[in-house]
């Protein structure tokens, strides 16, 4: 993940071009409308779950309807975009990073057999819960890391280099010297590193959570977040209820102008629009239309009561599938010196993105196999 994530800054600062850009420049147009048709629909769909997981969330906390939680939360998350200023916009992201530490109190305030955990996690095979089968263990291997080595993620990481560029024009003249490249290099290696290794701290601390206080009290058959708050009450308690809750909130809040805006990034990138949270709405339409678009089919999507966790599973496993052939582009354009000048990766580099992309295509390999 921080190889993947760490190549697609690096390939958004060293070109000031966006990720479909360059794909374009290293694919068949075919491939790379399809590509994108497929980021588009997936990102659609992410954020129709967390929109309607954001309203159950809220009606659990406050009661009320629901419906109106759901558009309140989509013209949120479309006017925060257009009105807010691209460095109100970041600012505000990176605070909201706080509300995915509520999982975190949550592990904390339960107890995890932790022996336990860690020995079933060597051999998760072994556990397989009843009615669950080959093919749908293997479906959810490409969730998980779908949902972890995300398409979206990588469109946005590179669009916010090209931004960072675009907002110091004075950082050119210094890029001819070898010093602050490096410097520069190494900042985006330790950011990567360092958010990259929390949001799998976080992530399993959601995995740990969940197993303790639903799997292991018989609760295995979750449909919507709200039923596993809900199923949080009585296990864990009110508190641990209450974090989950306004987490979910907080997480929604995070992630929906992320999936929009990459969505938006791609697609205008894709048809030489002008493009970036650094402009404004009548500067850059279209651009601002995509994120409207999504937002708002995914608004209405959740307003229909789409299934929000079937919902996340199936844009997880899609995510899965189209990173591959994304990330085997990714790892061409990062060694490509027609492209990249003389700011190729590393061997090091190499191996861990080659390495990734392989474990990527082996386990959409066997989920198709298992089909």
């Amino acid at each position: 993940m921080i190889g993947i994530q760490m190549l697609s800054a690096r390939i958004g600062w060293v070109t000031h071009e966006g990720l479909a850009t360059n794909i374009d420049k290293m694919c068949p147009r075919w491939l790379t409308v399809s590509l994108i048709g497929l980021l588009v629909i997936a990102n659609t769909i992410n954020i129709a779950a967390d929109i309607g997981a954001m309203g159950e969330a809220l009606k659990l906390l406050v009661h009320g309807p629901q419906p109106i939680y759901v558009l309140a939360f989509g013209g949120i998350c479309i006017a925060t975009q257009i009105y807010f200023s691209y460095e109100r916009t970041v600012r505000v992201l990176k605070w909201l990073t706080l509300a995915l530490f509520a999982y975190v109190a949550v592990v904390l305030s339960v107890s995890v057999p932790w022996k336990e955990a860690i020995a079933q996690s060597l051999h998760p095979w072994q556990y397989f819960p009843p009615g669950v089968s080959t093919k749908d263990y293997a479906a959810m291997v490409v969730a998980v890391l779908g949902t972890t080595i995300s398409p979206y993620l990588f469109f946005w990481q590179a669009s916010q280099e090209v931004e960072d560029n675009h907002r110091r024009p004075h950082t050119r003249e210094l890029r001819r010297h070898p010093a602050y490249v490096a410097e520069h290099l190494s900042r985006i290696k330790q950011d990567t590193s360092v958010g990259m290794g929390f949001s799998n701290i976080i992530a399993l601390c959601i995995v740990v959570a969940t197993a303790v206080t639903l799997n292991q009290h018989g609760s295995t058959n979750i449909q919507t977040s709200a039923q596993a708050a809900e199923a949080l009450r009585p296990v864990a308690g009110e508190f641990a209820f209450a974090v989950f809750a306004m987490g979910i909130v907080g997480t929604g809040l995070l992630a929906v102008p992320v999936l929009a805006g990459s969505a938006a990034y791609a697609v205008s990138e894709l048809f030489g629009w002008r493009r970036g949270l650094s402009h404004g709405f009548r500067e850059a339409r279209g651009f601002y239309l995509i994120i409207i678009a999504a937002t708002g089919i995914g608004t209405a999507m959740s307003a229909f009561e789409v299934d929000p966790i079937k919902a996340l599973v199936w844009s997880a496993i899609v995510n899965g599938v189209i990173s591959v052939p994304i990330m085997v582009v990714l790892m061409l354009i990062g060694q490509s010196r027609r492209l990249m000048g003389n700011y190729i990766i590393s061997l090091r580099h190499r191996f861990f993105g080659w390495a990734a992309t392989l474990v990527m295509g082996s386990a959409v390999a066997v989920m198709f196999a298992t089909l």
